[in-house]
């Protein structure tokens, strides 16, 4: 298996209540623990279980992921510049992947 990568794209400035895209993807196979590999062997359970993104340590968007999600688990979603900050992605599962980005509001 290869090492999951969380990337993202987001505007790395604003204006004050712009709405922007933020666009999140991670590179995981998403392994759900039900498939055998070409010996007839269990291919272990791994998977992403949640997505959360903060601003300004504020929840803005979560989701609970299941083992229905396919590989590279993709998101996209809106949000309101409203002051300078921190946004913080988080991957949560069987390892924890994490992505922070500063976001300038004028």
């Amino acid at each position: 298996m290869t090492t999951p990568t969380p990337r993202v794209i987001v505007p790395s400035a604003a204006a004050k209540g712009e709405i922007f895209q933020v666009k999140t993807i991670i590179s995981h196979e998403m392994e759900t623990g039900l498939r055998h590999d070409d010996q007839g062997n269990v291919i272990p359970r791994k998977i992403i279980n949640k997505f959360v993104c903060r601003y300004n340590e504020t929840v803005v968007f979560s989701v609970d992921l299941h083992e229905a999600i396919s590989a590279n688990p993709f998101f996209e979603f809106s949000l309101r510049a409203t002051e300078s900050g921190r946004l913080d992605f988080v991957w949560d599962g069987d390892a924890v992947f994490a992505l922070s980005h500063q976001l300038t509001v004028g």
